[in-house]
């Protein structure tokens, strides 16, 4: 079956994971997310692609993202991920492909789900068990958010800036929203979009969307459809 095209409006966010070819190691050391944060960051700037929050985990990436421009979210990945990759073969003493194919994003509705996306991304280390807070992990975002060290490169959504009025209120409000955590069910369905791919958002928003015309925007229902189903049932009936 042919692989849907990629659907990413300019102005609309998206959901980005990108895996290490085989699930392998991406990242072994210090320098090379320091590496990879630079590769972002000129490419980003390059492409006009403002990231709102990121996460570095060492066999994926996630980002959350928002083109500004045709094809800002693409262009920006595939100079990332070219720049690295050559780094990282340089550096590891290896030849091949580094990544897991093209990488996969979810446009989202950023009314409903900016913020539980950034604290989905950068909540990724402790989900694993591998950080016990998310300020813990050197490498996410959280560390902006939340006022303990600025990111040259991240750009504040607007509903980050709807926190506060103030960078302190700003700051604590999202450390209080960290602390609460997401519930199971936000969780799930942020992990099966920024797996599947499929927009995220109320019907509303999806009708928004389809007025774009490109691509389907849901998956099919599952099963044979229905008209096959009758017209095989009426031949059973007259066999």
């Amino acid at each position: 079956m042919a692989r849907l095209p990629r659907f990413s409006p300019t102005g609309l966010p998206a959901l980005v994971l990108q895996r290490g070819n085989n699930r392998q190691p991406v990242f072994l050391g210090a320098d090379d997310y320091l590496h990879y944060l630079d590769c972002l960051r000129m490419a980003a700037r390059e492409h006009d692609l403002a990231v709102h929050a990121y996460a570095l985990r060492p066999n994926h990436v996630h980002l959350v993202a928002t083109p500004k421009s045709e094809d800002a979210l693409s262009l920006t990945m595939q100079a990332v991920g070219r720049r690295y990759a050559r780094y990282f073969n340089r550096v590891a003493g290896r030849t091949g492909t580094l990544w897991e194919g093209r990488f996969r994003s979810a446009v989202f509705d950023p009314a409903q789900w900016m913020l539980p996306a950034m604290l989905y991304v950068e909540g990724n280390a402790v989900r694993a068990g591998e950080a016990g807070t998310p300020e813990a992990d050197r490498w996410n975002s959280y560390r902006h958010h939340a006022g303990i060290e600025a990111s040259p490169f991240i750009s504040d959504h607007a509903a980050y800036w709807e926190l506060g009025n103030t960078p302190f209120e700003r700051q604590s409000n999202y450390r209080m929203l960290s602390a609460e955590g997401l519930s199971g069910k936000t969780l799930e369905v942020l992990r099966a979009h920024a797996h599947s791919g499929w927009p995220l958002g109320d019907d509303a928003f999806l009708a928004q969307l389809e007025r774009h015309g490109t691509r389907r925007l849901q998956p099919l229902p599952k099963g044979r459809p229905k008209k096959v189903q009758k017209e095989a049932h009426e031949e059973a009936s007259a066999a």
